[in-house]
């Protein structure tokens, strides 16, 4: 049963599917390196030596890199095409992982981790873009999450990886703990060239023809594939009655001035999507989410589980809820909508983000004694994970991918994730620190607040985007018309 867009609303294309499947394969390895890295710092502290101000550096140092990888790809994918960009992170992640499975030292382990993180920003902000780009308006959730299942999977590998390879000894166990994601980024830099190119990209550049050929191929059917064709063609600037393969885009579709127009001069509407697009990422990690996958260790510690193996296994746990609900979360988003996950998310976390302050504060006063507030401390640290991924988690990257105007798309969602990476960073570099100043309870009790806060954010500024082209998003966000958005 087809709509009037020519989709049929049930299906999902096959071809689209299998494009978002292989972008989200760069998911999956920067996924593997932030849960690996939870349970390998514990070996790198003991063979360097190192305090808990370098072990937070080690851990947040990849998300401030990522920062400015994600700023140069939204540039370098308006250049040289959303394709080409997944597989330079590819390379730039390969090399990475080589260097911190080489690490010799301290200093050289950075360093990896450094190169790493431009590939991961790279990652980042162009999979989701892409997935959106050749999804239609009906599955463009469940395409666009596919990214996020990706590094769920990574984090669930890589906490299996730290279990596995905690049995060798010391100086080798974190070595291919580590080094190991450098062969998984080179197959991907290799299987990326069979994929097609982004067909909005390729109408940017003017190469209409490819762009059809494309449609039809990531489209449910030839009328919708003409519908897509149609829209991109007006947002762009051509004239929908134009057939040539090759056209000369008009001056005001390039993106040479993009920067001045969404951040100095931006149009009501662009200034409500950018709010809504960098807000959302903000939120995403300043509710404090790394420091239950990137700490669950120490959570644990706290809690009064001693045993190093113990920990790990606990955070295989960890791996495992977030996993299974963000798969859920990813058959939701196109029948729920974003802004009801969204706040059913936020809700939810701030319950069990101030339960887990309150119990792990009993659990940390009794010295672990407390067999209640262990299981509690453990229970709530699964629930916020849970809440976090059945909404907060992968809307943030569909939301921010889909929101954004063609023109202004690879910018905007270059922005959302260098504040993404910032804020991960943020939280990484110093939960230590502020665990130590106002205890680790103290520290989620703050979390909860944050995430107070997040839950009116999205109330009042998120208008529901399920159902739309990419083409419509600005009447989304433009006053008068998005009314009926925020009451779905």
């Amino acid at each position: 049963m087809e709509n009037d867009n020519g989709e049929n609303p049930t299906k999902v294309n096959k071809y689209a599917c299998a494009c978002a499947i292989v972008a989200s394969m760069i998911s999956i390895i920067f996924g593997y390196d932030t849960g690996v890295m939870s349970g390998a710092m514990i070996y790198v502290k003991k063979e360097f030596q190192i305090n808990d101000a370098k072990t937070e550096i080690l851990a947040g140092i990849l998300n401030l890199c990522a920062l400015v990888g994600s700023l140069c790809a939204g540039r370098t994918s308006d250049k040289i095409g959303r394709r080409n960009t997944i597989m330079v992170a590819s390379v730039i992640f390969m090399i990475g992982s080589i260097l911190m499975g080489y690490g010799p030292s301290y200093i050289a382990l950075l360093v990896g981790r450094c190169i790493a993180g431009v590939g991961v920003g790279f990652a980042l902000m162009i999979a989701p873009v892409y997935s959106a780009e050749v999804s239609s308006p009906s599955s463009r959730g469940f395409l666009t999450s596919l990214p996020e299942i990706g590094i769920s999977i990574g984090i669930l590998l890589g906490y299996f990886s730290n279990y596995i390879f905690s049995r060798l000894y010391l100086e080798l166990g974190w070595r291919i703990m580590l080094g190991i994601a450098a062969i998984p980024s080179l197959f991907l830099a290799i299987g990326i060239l069979k994929m097609p190119e982004s067909p909005r990209w390729l109408i940017m550049q003017g190469r209409v023809g490819e762009a059809k050929k494309i449609l039809y191929k990531v489209s449910n059917s030839p009328q919708e594939a003409e519908i897509r064709l149609r829209d991109i063609k007006e947002a762009v600037g051509i004239d929908e009655n134009c057939t040539d393969d090759i056209v000369k885009v008009p001056e005001s579709a390039q993106t040479h001035a993009v920067w001045k127009e969404l951040l100095l001069k931006p149009t009501p509407t662009l200034r409500w999507i950018l709010i809504a697009g960098v807000g959302i990422h903000f939120f995403e990690h300043a509710t404090g989410i790394e420091a239950v996958i990137l700490y669950s260790h120490k959570i644990f510690a706290k809690a009064g589980v001693h045993d190093t193996r113990k920990q790990i296994l606990a955070t295989v746990g960890v791996g495992l809820t977030k996993f299974t609900f963000i798969v859920l979360s990813t058959f939701l988003i196109d029948r729920v909508g974003r802004r009801k996950l969204l706040l059913t998310s936020l809700s939810g976390m701030v319950v069990t983000l101030a339960g887990l302050g309150f119990f792990l504060t009993i659990a940390e006063n009794s010295g672990g004694t407390l067999i209640w507030a262990l299981v509690l401390s453990i229970v709530t640290t699964y629930a916020v994970v849970i809440f976090f991924n059945i909404g907060l988690g992968p809307v943030t990257w569909v939301y921010s991918s889909e929101i954004f105007p063609l023109r202004y798309r690879a910018l905007g969602a270059g922005i959302g994730v260098a504040v993404n990476r910032l804020m991960n960073a943020t939280v990484s570099m110093s939960f230590l620190s502020i665990s130590e100043a106002i205890t680790t309870g103290g520290a989620f009790f703050m979390f909860a607040g944050v995430s107070l806060v997040a839950l009116i954010f999205f109330y009042f500024m998120c208008p529901e985007t399920k159902g739309k082209s990419l083409e419509e998003m600005e009447s989304v966000f433009t006053k008068g018309k998005s009314s009926e958005n925020f009451n779905k």
